[in-house]
């Protein structure tokens, strides 16, 4: 193993950097190339056929089999022509990653021969495996037919020689049993909940579409190196290593000029995502060595959320071509920043106007701040759904810890919008309100708010930041359907409630703009605990958030308990986004995940320190017995070799430590992977299991420090931090 580590430094002394050519000096001459966009099915359908998909994607409206046909017959034109032989339904499964399955084009005819076909079924419906994916009780082993089914709103495109057509995928009961299905239940609920209330200020709205745009953190490191690391590959993070003398402290890294490696891959990355029709805008080093962002323009929330899975996967393969390993894992390394995926969130109608962004006029900010107030509302009342919507065992490791926003949902407004809800809640409502809406006595003018007028509070898991919501607790390698999801339907369900409280007020009399702000100023009251400016990262704020009756939950079993209240029941089902079955299986397959990746870590940690790290141990103090074995025979006196004792007291320290404690956290697992009760195994998991492994880590660190540099068989941090 050592020699591995030695090879693989010598490995990446002897890289040389791919040149990395554009295919047109404009982005714009090749952007979309290989997705099957809107300019290409003018081109390639006919005039109904074109009109039936825009109207399922503006209307929701299905698209007739006949029509199916045409457009399964046009995809297949295209994608051959640009040299595709396979197709696949491109779907989102509960494992966390990507799932597809391709087919050939290519059919036998009855004469012996071959043609190419694409039926408007097969672009349609698929049938896969259901019961070899994560359901949740919901799909036996023999129960093994589930579906996926076309996404029309998401555009195909080409990756590599293949169709890949977005779908979702449910069982063959109809139970949701990917991230889709939901999130665009949710994006439905919020679109009636949010045009009903906009008819309060315009009634030609149509439709209100939410918007997002994902900044994506990642760690690379060289291939070779991340080879040399069986923690790494297997479980996504080092689970040992002694940071590096020099890290993040001199702050030196963050938008620093980027390494020519790092900065190769991008520029490649970024044509191949440009081809997929992914927005990319800005790229830039982030705060810990070969850390790095990239980040799109905004979309519409489906789009955007495929476009960042699909990223994910484009990362990775084009990242084997410059011999570097992307680490999209929360907390690949200890004692520097994790990473995160920050999800900008707004809501935008059917006429080009962010219903989050503040107007000149009293019309228009009476409609910024109710789409803002009940924003918040609807946070403040579902914090702890939220909360579990990002959780994950890999999450843990980054909320809190001086880098991510803590466990306790909050949000951050800025001292200006801060002050104005102050206002709101202490001022007068006049009810002498004109026709034309211009006499506003007692209420404040809310200035129009440019981007550099709003703070930027880093600590805030949920930040105003100008025109939108940042949503800044999601981790790195999360789908961020599922957080999506939860907060689209949330807002839902706070705008029909809204809407119902201000048409009791305008049935008993009201002026609909009094009642409108009598209810404003209500929500404002009601949600004020949950707005904090200061430091998210202080001691005090966990004091004060206990005191406002703010949870904060650490650690994802107990933070998914909220899935299966009755409330959340409630929720879910007056949206239609889960029924009770989905809900718990949901529930079940997130406890499940969570103690199989720490049963992983654990095994993991117990193979390398058996195999690799005691062994290495061992042979560093032999050789220092022989040492001193030599000085003793040589007559010298004991101060001559009283620093390798030490030392080789000091190994078998360590090593009797790291030895009895992995025994004994083998044990545990043992015992807890006889528990029934999942939620309970999780918990265990957590409590027992994981508390072994900060110890140990901390003995095998103190042994990387004592040991021979040339027995140390696992690559450093500052190798792998500091490639070239």
């Amino acid at each position: 193993m050592s020699n591995n580590r030695f090879q693989a430094l010598q490995s990446v002394l002897n890289r040389t950097i791919p040149e990395v050519k554009m295919p047109s000096a404009k982005i714009s001459d090749f952007f979309g190339a290989n997705v099957f966009d809107k300019k290409k099915m003018k081109e390639f359908l006919s005039t109904e056929a074109y009109q039936g998909i825009a109207n399922s994607i503006e209307k929701g409206e299905p698209i007739p089999r006949d029509l199916a046909e045409q457009i399964a017959s046009a995809m297949r034109s295209w994608a051959i022509g640009k040299g595709a032989t396979h197709y696949t339904h491109w779907f989102q499964p509960l494992t966390g990653t990507t799932a597809e399955k391709h087919d050939s084009f290519f059919e036998p005819t009855a004469d012996g021969g071959a043609i190419e076909r694409f039926s408007g079924d097969a672009l349609a419906q698929q049938e896969p495996d259901a019961s070899s994916f994560p359901s949740g009780g919901i799909r036996n082993t023999f129960e093994a037919r589930g579906y996926t089914a076309w996404d029309p709103s998401s555009p195909a495109f080409l990756m590599g020689r293949t169709l890949c057509i977005p779908t979702v995928f449910v069982s063959y009961t109809g139970e949701a049993l990917d991230y889709k299905v939901p999130l665009l239940k949710a994006l439905n609920a919020l679109d009636k909940a949010a045009v009903e209330v906009c008819h309060y200020f315009d009634k030609s709205v149509e439709k209100v579409n939410a918007s997002l745009g994902i900044e994506q953190e990642y760690f690379l490191v060289d291939i070779a190196l991340f080879n040399a690391r069986p923690d790494l590959y297997l479980t996504g993070r080092a689970l040992f290593g002694h940071i590096s003398a020099k890290n993040q402290q001199l702050e030196d890294h963050y938008f620093g000029s980027i390494p020519e490696r790092a900065l190769a891959f991008m520029q490649d990355m970024e044509i191949e995502a440009l081809l997929l029709g992914i927005p990319l805008k800005t790229r830039h080093n982030e705060v810990a060595p070969s850390q790095f962002e990239c980040a799109p323009i905004y979309e519409e929330i489906n789009l955007a959320i495929d476009h960042n899975q699909l990223l994910m996967d484009l990362m990775d393969r084009v990242a084997k071509r410059h011999n570097l390993k992307v680490l999209l894992h929360e907390k690949p390394y200890a004692g520097i920043n994790g990473s995160g995926k920050h999800n900008n969130w707004s809501m935008i109608t059917n006429g080009g106007k962010n219903l989050l962004s503040p107007g000149k006029t009293p019309k228009n900010n009476l409609m910024f701040l109710t789409f803002f107030v009940n924003t918040i509302k609807a946070v403040y009342e579902n914090a702890d759904l939220l909360r579990a919507s990002i959780a994950s065992v890999n999450n843990d490791h980054r909320l809190g810890a001086n880098e991510a926003p803590p466990a306790i949902i909050s949000i951050f407004l800025g001292s200006q919008l801060s002050d104005v809800l102050d206002e709101i809640e202490t001022s007068r409502i006049s009810k002498k309100i004109k026709e034309e809406n211009t006499l506003w006595q007692g209420i404040p003018k809310i200035p129009q708010i440019l981007p550099d007028n709003t703070d930027r509070n880093r600590t805030s898991p949920f930040a105003f930041t100008g025109n939108k919501f940042e949503l800044r607790a999601v981790g790195s390698s999360a789908n961020s359907a599922s957080p999506m999801t939860i907060l689209n339907l949330i807002v839902a369900d706070q705008l029909k409630k809204f809407k119902t409280d201000v048409d009791k007020l305008i049935k008993k009399g009201e002026k609909k703009d009094v009642a409108l702000l009598m209810v404003i100023k209500k929500y404002i009251k009601e949600s004020k605990n949950i707005r904090f400016e200061g430091n998210g990262y202080s001691d005090e704020w966990e004091k004060e958030a206990e005191a406002r009756g703010l949870a904060n939950i650490k650690t994802t079993p107990k933070a998914l308990d909220v899935l299966v209240t009755e409330k959340t029941e409630e929720l879910f089902t007056s949206t239609g986004v889960f029924t009770k079955r989905e809900a718990h299986a949901r529930h079940e397959i997130l406890l499940e995940s969570y103690y199989k990746k720490l049963q992983i870590e654990a095994r993991v940690i117990g193979e390398l320190a058996n195999n690799v790290i005691i062994p290495a141990a061992i042979n560093y103090q032999t050789k220092l017995v022989e040492n001193v074995k030599g000085l003793k025979d040589l007559g010298l006196d004991k101060d001559t070799y009283q620093a390798q004792l030490d030392i080789i007291i000091k190994l078998s320290e360590h090593i009797n430590f790291i030895k009895t404690n992995v025994e004994a956290m083998v044990l545990s697992r043992k015992e807890i992977n006889k528990v029934d009760d999942i939620r309970q195994k999780a918990i265990d998991y957590d409590e027992k299991v994981k508390s072994y492994f900060q110890p140990i880590r901390y003995h095998v660190d103190k042994l990387e420090q004592l040991v021979d540099d040339s027995l140390w068989p696992l690559p450093k941090f500052r190798e792998l931090l500091f490639f070239k």
